[in-house]
């Protein structure tokens, strides 16, 4: 039975998260009473319902400003030719696999009084005193749109890259402007895209809590803040589950509305959604029909004006495509590029352009034990979160692959479930499980907590390899009296070993780079990298920072080559011809 093969998976998943939120559930209905005077509590203090609505409401500007941006360039990044497409996309992917702290501390330089932009604007003389950038709701939508915007494009670059390039040649050989053929063909194929891309932009920035409590001011307050203080203050649980679950029943009003189905399904309901709209409303279907009509002797005459005339309108339009997208790369990278930079300077503090080289910031780096030893920590929770959850990760993706398409997208969402909600709801829950386990403080609590996510990254690339995967290889070795140990060992395992290795170098990743779920459960004794970096961050900000952020941007480009070794590695070598074979 191939389900057996999740049993580990939903074991770690049931204690540390499942059991955990179900508790959190009932006590925020006043188990075993089960009211909702909690919930009442929550909505009647005027001060909540203002945070709740602030919160939405920054999540909502943020997921517009990523559809805004992330559209256009996904759009423009499809229409490149393959090899420049390929690096752009690497061009993203490197913010993406960035540090969060490190990212955040670049705009914290950039928008402070003595940053980057103040400094430029006095210099040039366009202002005479610093513009007040930083600490408020300006910065953390910069801040969130900078950290969001890959997980906007990615999506849609992955479905527009599956659309038939052939249908908007033949909308325009039947007339259509540019602009019409875009509008009526192109973009309702590519809404799946941005159906995924806002639901994961959105859902996430409902549980952000780094980025607005270290650009915002004191009423850029979201409620994750909230939420983390009272666990770190008075730890009132039933305050602490009501405001979680109100968090989580945004997210799944949002889940629930746009739905889960990206499939050609959902494009036929859709159809149908929309036919049954029309029908409802037939006179405006009428008139446009009539307008239509009358508009139709007008496009067949400027359409055989325009078949053969020079269309200057296209370089221009190609000018101003190619502009954006440097824009919005150097939106992407710039901020790392500048910190990277200011961190050889050879001042008292950190100035963009530096005053002298130096590596003092780095020295104070390595020189300093708690920063080492912080590093060092980081490292070996992340290689056992790596272990752990690429073991455990890849035989729920091989379970998941060999079982009914329904069961399969029902466990493989409930194995996603922990990325992709909000991260403080999550953090919460395993708050409470460590609690009861005793592991609160302690490296083991804190590989726990970590694993959930980084399972569900194993899973989602393993089983991406596993989609290509020719399972009459195994029937084939099986009908030559191979077990299922030599089986898996000498045929599926060298197969599928590429997204392993990628699945393990983002669980990795994900696991050195959390700071949310952490700060929770690691307690006094336990400092992490990113942990020390947020202390810094939040009571003064230590040069030190800058160098240590360099070199975390400088760990995206280490995963990007690895990943690209390994998918290298893994192409099918050379068969050589009998000819040379004889030659040999």
């Amino acid at each position: 039975m191939p389900i057996w093969l999740t049993v580990p998976a939903f074991g770690i998943l049931l204690i540390v998260f499942g059991i955990p939120i179900l508790r959190l559930l009932l006590t925020s209905l006043n188990a075993p009473a089960l009211s909702v005077a909690n919930y009442h509590a929550f909505f009647g203090q005027a001060a909540n319902i203002r945070l709740l609505v602030q919160t939405v409401e920054i999540s909502v500007v943020a997921t517009a400003i990523c559809v805004i941006i992330g559209y256009p360039t996904a759009y423009l990044i499809v229409a490149a030719s393959k090899r420049l497409r390929m690096v752009l996309l690497v061009l993203v992917l490197i913010p993406y696999l960035t540090s969060l702290l490190a990212r955040t501390y670049a705009w914290i330089v950039i928008l402070g009084d003595n940053g980057l932009v103040n400094k430029l604007l006095l210099d040039i003389g366009l202002i005479s005193s610093p513009l007040q950038l930083l600490y408020n709701r300006f910065s953390v939508y910069v801040g969130m749109v900078h950290v969001m915007l890959p997980l906007m494009i990615l999506p849609l670059v992955s479905v527009m890259l599956g659309i038939d390039k052939s249908l908007m040649a033949a909308a325009r050989s039947m007339g259509a402007r540019p602009f019409a053929a875009f509008w009526r063909v192109f973009f309702p194929l590519s809404l799946p895209g941005v159906r995924s891309g806002v639901l994961l932009v959105f859902i996430l920035c409902l549980g952000f809590y780094i980025t607005p409590a270290a650009l915002g001011g004191l009423g850029d307050a979201m409620l994750s803040t909230f939420i983390a203080a009272q666990v770190k203050s008075t730890f009132n649980i039933k305050l602490i589950a009501t405001s979680a679950f109100v968090l989580l029943a945004i997210a799944g009003i949002l889940l629930f509305m746009l739905g889960l189905d990206l499939s050609s399904r959902h494009h036929r309901a859709a159809k149908k959604e929309r036919t049954s709209w029309q029908r409802r409303v037939p006179s405006f279907g009428t008139l446009a029909r009539y307008l239509n009509e009358l508009a139709a002797p007008y496009r067949a005459k400027r359409w055989t004006a325009e078949l053969f005339q020079a269309r200057d309108e296209i370089y221009l339009t190609k000018q101003i495509g190619a502009a954006f997208v440097v824009l919005v790369m150097s939106f992407l990278l710039f901020p790392g590029a500048i910190v990277m930079i200011m961190s050889f300077s050879a001042g008292a503090y950190l100035e963009f352009p530096p005053s002298g080289f130096s590596l003092q910031w780095y020295r104070s780096f390595f020189g300093d034990a708690s920063w080492t030893g912080a590093a060092w920590t980081s490292i070996q929770i992340g290689i056992a979160v790596t272990i752990l959850s690429t073991i455990v990760g890849t035989l729920a993706a091989l379970g998941l692959s060999r079982t009914s398409p329904g069961l399969r997208s029902v466990l493989t969402m409930a194995i996603l479930t922990p990325i992709t909600i909000p991260l403080i709801v999550v953090g919460i829950a395993v708050f409470l499980a460590l609690v009861n386990l005793g592991l609160i403080g302690s490296k083991s609590g804190i590989v726990l907590a970590h694993s959930i996510g980084a399972i569900g990254y194993v899973v989602v690339i393993v089983s991406a390899t596993l989609a290509n995967f020719d399972r009459r290889l195994e029937q084939a070795a099986k009908s030559m009296r191979a077990g299922p140990v030599p089986t898996f060992r000498r045929v599926t395992l060298p197969l599928i070993l590429p997204g392993i290795l990628g699945g393990a170098v983002f669980a990795f990743i994900h696991s050195f780079d959390e700071v949310v779920i952490t700060s929770l459960v690691s307690g006094f004794s336990i400092r992490t990298l990113p942990l020390k970096m947020w202390e810094n961050i939040r009571h003064a900000i230590d040069p030190t920072i800058a160098a240590v952020s360099s070199l975390l941007m400088l760990l995206p480009v280490l995963w990007i080559i690895a990943i690209y070794f390994m998918w290298w590695r893994a192409r099918p070598k050379h068969v050589p011809t009998a000819a040379t074979a004889d030659i040999g």
